[in-house]
């Protein structure tokens, strides 16, 4: 009986009249926009302004691009150096082949960049962005999958991934392997997850949260290198992935249980991000404008009536007049009579 494995696509590109549209980058660019989302989000949530995540990712996410390339022709160069190999081909980005390892490590001298434009406290924003990453990875790995690149061992799993392809230099591979893509795929999302829940609990802060997620991601990147087949340079029987994720592990711990003794809680939302002070300010600013002008308006509303009420209470100065002219008309007859009467 035969079993329905994973089946990988017979091409990843496909092409609107002479514009080809390419599976690999637009699982790429769909994470991008998650992580500035999600991003966003969080960072509202932290007490920052609306856009500050996407305004600093336009610095973060080319940097990250430039070097999640740079770290795999650096770590492979044999593909496209020496006898036989073609150096332009380590241009061809949309071919596969990003290193998360020099896409964060790059990524974050952008987003330092952008984060001292807006006077940003790097660590904070780190936190924010954190799971948005490991989703950003969860979605890039499908690109893999387009490619049919990066998988496993051959297996007889009923989820082993199906491979027909054939290489650059003609050999062709067929079979059934571990879909280390999937693995890692859902590892993120659970890394994703994880960094949310613990956030909340014990309300990480100070570059913590994205310590735990470095942390969770490269424990589970260990155990997926481990069954991957590609070709890579080893040392002492570990791939080079190996061994910068071990270091990143053991740095990223260390990092939580210093930072977390040293600078517990989180940072004071008011003091991570001018641009919501300011927006803030300027709110405040305008309400106080709208208030005065409404007082005054009920104030010159409410002196209308008074001075017509007044003015309808008291009478006029001319029936003044006439009430004070009557008695002193009448005086004057009264003297009159009384001269009449003496002569």
């Amino acid at each position: 009986m035969d079993i329905a494995y994973i089946p990988s696509p017979s091409r990843g590109v496909l092409y609107l009249g002479p514009i080809p549209l390419r599976a690999y980058a637009f699982c790429i660019i769909l994470g991008v926009v998650v992580a500035v989302w999600l991003g966003s989000k969080r960072w509202v949530a932290r007490g920052g302004a609306k856009h500050t995540v996407g305004d600093i990712a336009v610095w973060a996410v080319p940097f990250g691009l430039v070097g999640g390339r740079l770290y795999h022709v650096i770590t492979d160069h044999q593909l496209y150096f020496g006898d036989g190999k073609n150096p332009w081909n380590a241009f061809k980005i949309w071919e596969g082949g990003l290193g998360i390892w020099g896409a964060v490590a790059l990524g974050a001298v952008g987003a330092w960049i952008g984060a001292r434009r807006r006077g940003v406290p790097l660590p904070a924003y780190a936190d924010a962005i954190a799971p948005g990453i490991a989703l950003a990875q969860a979605f890039g790995r499908w690109g893999n999958w387009f490619n049919q690149e990066l998988y496993g061992r051959e297996t007889t799993l009923p989820w082993g991934l199906e491979i027909d392809k054939t290489l650059p230099g003609g050999e062709v591979v067929k079979g059934i392997y571990h879909p280390t893509f999937l693995y890692e795929s859902l590892w993120c999302v659970g890394v994703a997850l994880l960094v949310i829940w613990a956030d909340r609990r014990f309300t990480l802060g100070h570059g913590r949260a994205f310590a735990l997620y470095a942390a969770a991601y490269t424990a589970g990147r260990f155990w997926t290198e481990y069954l991957r087949i590609d070709e890579a340079h080893h040392v002492l029987g570990l791939r080079i992935n190996d061994w910068t994720a071990i270091a990143v592990f053991l740095g990223a711990v260390a990092y939580l249980v210093i930072v977390g003794r040293k600078r517990p809680g989180r940072e004071d939302p008011a003091s991570i991000d001018p641009a919501a002070n300011d927006a803030e300010g300027a709110g405040a600013s305008a309400v106080s404008v709208a208030a005065v002008e409404d007082s005054k308006a009920k104030a010159a509303e409410g002196s209308e009536p008074k001075a017509a009420k007044a003015s309808a209470g008291k009478p006029s100065r001319s029936s003044d007049e006439k009430v004070d002219a009557a008695p002193a008309g009448a005086a004057a007859d009264k003297a009159g009579k009384d001269a009449k009467n003496l002569t």
